[in-house]
């Protein structure tokens, strides 16, 4: 039988392949999910870094997007509701140059949460700002390295 971590991974993969390939490019990995969080991990790489040696910025958007994307997903599903999903603003701000491994962490569980309830309640569409911190723990341990404040937009699609 296979964990809820491990189906999680392979769903990851899949809809990257399918749907959003530059995320299956990226090769992003789900380390922990829960009710309220989820982290992700994208490895430094060739196809990944800019001049700088460092993670190149665009790829820590699409962790961003993963982080907080994955999560709401996840929850939809297990409500067994169609969700239409979509990211309508970012704001980002980047604090170091990260030269390893990036974690991206959403807290944000309880948001969404809320999210699915109104939108499930009344048909419309809910936008909220979800707060995803990038760190870089072989290079500085839990120091954030990037915060991102990305506008989640849910509705649910009536059958």
């Amino acid at each position: 039988m296979l964990s809820t971590l491990t189906k999680a991974n392979f769903y990851l993969s899949y809809f990257g392949f399918l749907k959003v390939p530059l995320i299956w490019y990226c090769r992003p990995k789900i380390l922990s999910l829960n009710e309220q969080s989820v982290e992700i991990r994208i490895p430094l790489k060739r196809r990944n870094k800019n001049h700088l040696n460092s993670m190149y910025f665009g790829v820590l958007a699409v962790g961003a997007d993963v982080a907080g994307g994955f999560m709401a997903m996840h929850k939809a599903q297990q409500r067994g509701k169609p969700i239409s999903l979509a990211f309508k603003g970012v704001k980002a701000e980047f604090f170091k140059r990260p030269e390893g491994a990036v974690h991206f962490h959403c807290d944000e569980g309880e948001v969404i949460d809320r999210m699915l309830d109104e939108t499930l309640a009344t048909g419309q569409r809910i936008n909220k700002a979800v707060k995803i911190i990038a760190t870089c723990p072989s290079q500085n341990g839990d120091e954030p390295m990037a915060e991102f404040w990305l506008t989640l937009s849910l509705k649910c699609i009536k059958p």
